[in-house]
C-alpha cells in the first residue's frame, strides 16, 4: 500500500453553505429563465476518505460496493477498499502520454461487469510525430484486482493533433449498451466542424469498439462513421440521465461559454461558429458569428463566466431526498461543487458547495451508499465524501 495515501475516519466537517451572494452572469437556453441566487442553504457533512493521490482524474465504484477504482493522470490505476486502503498501481494499464493535460483519464465499468469484470479506460496516446490524441480500451480486472488482463485498444482519436491540450475523454454506457466517448478538439478549433476528423465529437460505439449501423454518418463517405454529434470544444463531463436515458455532456468554453448539452444524433453544437465565450485575449473567437448560427444547436444550459466544469453525476439515490432530481458538477477554476436542480430536463436552480476548501474538483460520482464523492485535482489530491446533515 502506498504510504502517502490514508483513509481518514475521524475528519468530518459540518458546513453550511448558501447560494452565491453575487451573480455569475449565468444564462440558459431552450426556454429556461436566467438563474438568480437565492437565500436557501444546505448543511453539509464533508469527510476526507483518502489523500495523497497524484492528480486523480476519475473514479468508478464497483457494483457490489466493495471499492472504487481511481485513475491518476500520470498513468496509475488504483483500487481503494475500506478494509485495505489504496492498492499499489494495478498492472496491465497501457502506457500513456502524461504531458500537460494528457495522461490516464476516465474509467468506466462494463454494464456486465459482474459477469466479465471488464474495465474501460480513456487516455492520451502519442504518435511518432510529437502529437497526441485520445485512445480507449478495456481489460479484464483479475480476480485479485491486481492487474488488467488482455488490455485491448478499441478506439484511436484520429488524426493525432494535440500537443497536450483538450483530450476530453469521458466514457458513458447507454441503457442499450452503447459506449459514448466525449472528445475534445485538441485545441484546434476548426476541427470540431470537420466530419472527417474525430476532434470535438461525441462518438458512439458498441462495447467491442465496432460501429453501430444506425450511427448518423455511417453512410456519409466524407464523414467518420463513429460520430454521434459534433461542434464540441473540450468535453470533460458526461453522464446518463437515469430518468430519461439521455446522454448529457458538458464542455469548457474558452473565456466564458461553458455549456451543458444533450447531444442528439447528427446534430452540430456550434463550436467554434457559435459560442457564449470569447478568446482568452479578450477578443472574439475569429470563426464565431455570435451566440447563434443557423444549423447549430443552442446549449441546454450555459455560463457566461466559466466555472471550468469537470465531472458530472445525476443524483438518483434515496439517501438524501432533498438532492433527488439534481445533477452535480465539479468546478476547477471556481474550486466548487455545483448542484443543479432539475424539473424534468429543465434546470431551475443552482447551488455551490465547498468553495472555502480552495480545491479543484475534477470528478463527481454518486456512491452506492447514496453519498456524493468528489476527486480534487492536485499533486496531493483527495477523495471526499459529501452528504447532508441528518
Amino acid at each position: 500500500m502506498r504510504q502517502d495515501a490514508r483513509w481518514v475516519v475521524t475528519l468530518s466537517t459540518i458546513l453550511s453553505y448558501g447560494l452565491l451572494p453575487w451573480s455569475v452572469s449565468i444564462s440558459v437556453a431552450q426556454g429556461q429563465s436566467e438563474w438568480k441566487p437565492g437565500d436557501g442553504h444546505s448543511p453539509l457533512v464533508v469527510s476526507e476518505v483518502l489523500s495523497g493521490l497524484d492528480h486523480p482524474w476519475a473514479m468508478a465504484f464497483l457494483p457490489d460496493g466493495s471499492g472504487v477504482l481511481i485513475t491518476e493522470r500520470p498513468g496509475h490505476l488504483h483500487l481503494w477498499q475500506r478494509a485495505t486502503g489504496l492498492s499499489e498501481p494495478i498492472k496491465g494499464v497501457p502506457d500513456v502520454y502524461a504531458h500537460s493535460q494528457g495522461g490516464l483519464l476516465d474509467v468506466a465499468l462494463s454494464p456486465d461487469f459482474d459477469q466479465n469484470r471488464l474495465v474501460y479506460l480513456s487516455y492520451a496516446e502519442k504518435d511518432g510525430q510529437g502529437h497526441a490524441g485520445t485512445a480507449v480500451g478495456y481489460g479484464r480486472l483479475s480476480n485479485d484486482s491486481r492487474r488488467l488482463e488482455n488490455f485491448t485498444v478499441i478506439f484511436h482519436q484520429e488524426p493525432k493533433l494535440s500537443t497536450g491540450a483538450h483530450f476530453g475523454s469521458r466514457l458513458v454506457f447507454s441503457q442499450e449498451g452503447y459506449l459514448f466517448i466525449a472528445l475534445g478538439e485538441n485545441n484546434r478549433r476548426s476541427t470540431s466542424q470537420d466530419l472527417d476528423k474525430l476532434q470535438g465529437k461525441v462518438v458512439r460505439l458498441h462495447a467491442d469498439g465496432s460501429i453501430p449501423v444506425d450511427n448518423p454518418f455511417v453512410d456519409n463517405k466524407k464523414a467518420r462513421p463513429e460520430i454521434w454529434s459534433y461542434g464540441h470544444r473540450n468535453q470533460q463531463g458526461a453522464a446518463l440521465n437515469p430518468w430519461t436515458g439521455a446522454l448529457w455532456t458538458h464542455e469548457h468554453g474558452p473565456r466564458g461559454g461553458d455549456e451543458i448539452n444533450i447531444p442528439q444524433a447528427g446534430k452540430n453544437y456550434g463550436w467554434p461558429l457559435a459560442t457564449y465565450g470569447i478568446n482568452y485575449s479578450g477578443l472574439r473567437i475569429p470563426e464565431a458569428e455570435g451566440t447563434h448560427r443557423q444549423g447549430t444547436e443552442q446549449p441546454h444550459y450555459y455560463w457566461r463566466v466559466s466555472p471550468a466544469i469537470s465531472g458530472m453525476a445525476f443524483y438518483d439515490a434515496d439517501l438524501f431526498p432533498a438532492w433527488q432530481h439534481s445533477v452535480f458538477i465539479g468546478a476547477l477554476k471556481e474550486q466548487a461543487l455545483i448542484r443543479l436542480t432539475l424539473k424534468g430536463d429543465k434546470i431551475v436552480g443552482e447551488e455551490r458547495f465547498l468553495e472555502d476548501r480552495s480545491e479543484r474538483i475534477r470528478d463527481v460520482r454518486v456512491g452506492p451508499d447514496g453519498y456524493v464523492y468528489v476527486l480534487t485535482d492536485e499533486a496531493a489530491g483527495k477523495l471526499l465524501k459529501i452528504g447532508l446533515q441528518q
